[in-house]
C-alpha cells in the first residue's frame, strides 16, 4: 500500500468487461512528507477520489478483492481518500 495523489484520469473506450464503469485515475506515488517519488500508475478508484486529493493505493492481488473478484485485471486500486499525515 502507498500514499499518492491523484493527477489525472484515464478514459478508456474500449476495456476489459471487469473495468465497465470504473473510474481510472492516475495517481503519483507521495512520500509521508508529500514529497514526490516521481512515479505515476493507474488505479482504479473504488471511494471517489478527484483530483488533487491524496489517496491510499493497494496493489497486486488485493487490489482485485476491493471489486469482489478474483479473476480480475485490476493491479492497483485506491482504497481511501487521506484526511491528514503527520511526521514526526
Amino acid at each position: 500500500m502507498y500514499i499518492g495523489i491523484v493527477v489525472g484520469s484515464v478514459v478508456a473506450t474500449r476495456k476489459s468487461d471487469e473495468l465497465v464503469g470504473k473510474k481510472l485515475l492516475i495517481v503519483q506515488k507521495v512520500n509521508p512528507k508529500d514529497e514526490s517519488l516521481g512515479t505515476h500508475e493507474v488505479a482504479v478508484d473504488s471511494v471517489g477520489a478527484g483530483k488533487g486529493e491524496y489517496v491510499l493505493v493497494t496493489q497486486g492481488e488485493p487490489a482485485m478483492y476491493v471489486f469482489e473478484t478474483s479473476t480480475s485485471c485490476i493491479d492497483a486500486a485506491i482504497i481511501g481518500i487521506v484526511d491528514s499525515m503527520e511526521v514526526s
